[in-house]
């Protein structure tokens, strides 16, 4: 899926990571603004590869239990940069916070992944 929306991993830190993606014609609605499934997905991806990297891959494995997002502006046009960073990181839960902001960083959603961490 990220490929077909033209996600991108643009850095990572130890607080956190970000990622890119376009706003036209493959995330968004027929109105011509972001899509709020697209902007899901964003964060849904950028979420979970964080979560990833923070597991051992050989013994365990991080599954998206649940992701909310709530929409705050509208976006038609350039892209959207997702930020993603823990909340909570227990053994079997992890909790990440994931903004979303247009290209003038004005705040277009705030969300919320919950991941699963189980045994490979």
């Amino acid at each position: 899926m990220s490929a077909q929306l033209g996600i991108k991993i643009t850095g990572m830190d130890e607080e956190g990571m970000e990622a890119i993606m376009p706003v036209d014609e493959r995330t968004c609605q027929p109105f011509g603004i972001l899509h709020g499934g697209a902007t899901a997905a964003l964060a849904e991806t950028v979420g979970s590869f964080a979560s990833f990297l923070t597991i051992d891959p050989d013994k365990y494995r991080t599954l998206g239990m649940e992701v909310h997002a709530q929409h705050l502006r509208s976006v038609s046009s350039g892209q959207v940069h997702a930020r993603a960073e823990p909340i909570h990181m227990g053994r079997q839960v992890q909790v990440w916070s994931i903004r979303v902001t247009d290209d003038d960083a004005r705040l277009v959603a705030i969300c919320k992944l919950n991941v699963m961490v189980v045994p490979a």
